[in-house]
This record gives C-alpha cells, structure tokens and sequence, in this order.
C-alpha cells in the first residue's frame, strides 16, 4: 500500500477521502454526485475513477456506486486521517476558524510527511496534559493580535 499511497496525486487523494467520507456514513456515491461534491467535471471524475480502478482501490461501472476496495479504505483512512488531525491542530491548539483549518488541511495534508504530522499529534496531547499551557499560549497571541491591529 505504501506504493501505491506514494503514487497517488493530491487530486487523487482529494477523490478518495471523498469516496471514503461517503462510505463511513454509508451513502451511495455516484460519479455525478462526486463531480458536485468536488465542484469539478464529470469528464475529471470519470478519469480520476479511471485511474482508481485501474490501482484496484475502488470498483466502480457507469451509473452504478462507487465502491471502496479492501486496500482502498486502507488507504483512504489514512488520507482522512491526516485531514482530521491537520484540522483539530489548527482548530483546538492554534485557535483558527474551522473554514480556514479545513481548507488549509486540505491543502497540507498532501505533502505533510509522517514524521511532523506525529510531531503534531505528540504536541496536540501534550497540550490537552497541560491545559494552562495551551491557554497561554491562546492568551499571549490574543494579546499580541489586538496590540498588531492598534
């Protein structure tokens, strides 16, 4: 698997959490619905599909759902789950908007390497440990937001 997670583009991974979102919550997913969801084409969907199919991490035929293989979900748990804790760090310990920590997730989450992203769970627990840690730290940025817009 970690060949074929090396291989996959952003854009492909950008498919997969989809597909994977759809699966957690047991929704039918269709290559349509898909376009809409990622506001791309049903031209970009069909061939993004192509090339899943072709890596086995998906089925999928015209008009029916799309269908996560056995790799597929492995691999797709782990795209989420860089999403996932990309957007609690930015939200829970830097304090950023939730639309912004979504956004800035799905853009870092395809090039972050393994290690930070361990480095950021490690100081993510550590701050829930110390709670008066991370609440100085909000503080002190407050503080220093409203002295920089004075």
């Amino acid at each position: 698997m970690n060949q074929i997670s090396d291989t996959l583009s952003s854009g492909l991974e950008d498919y997969i959490e989809a597909i994977y979102v759809a699966h957690v919550n047991k929704t039918s997913l269709k290559g349509a619905e898909l376009a809409r969801k990622l506001n791309v084409s049903r031209a970009s969907v069909s061939e993004a599909l192509s090339k899943l199919v072709a890596k086995k991490l998906i089925t999928y035929n015209s008009y029916e759902s799309i269908t996560l293989t056995k790799e597929g979900i492995e691999l797709a748990k782990v795209v989420y789950n860089k999403h996932h804790i990309l957007q609690n760090f930015f939200e829970q310990i830097l304090d950023i908007s939730s639309k912004e920590a979504g956004e800035n997730a799905c853009k870092i989450e395809h090039i972050i390497s393994q290690n930070i992203l361990n480095k950021m769970v490690e100081f993510s627990e550590f701050c829930q440990k110390h709670e008066s840690f991370i609440t100085e730290f909000k503080k002190e940025v407050t503080q220093k937001c409203h002295k920089y817009h004075q």
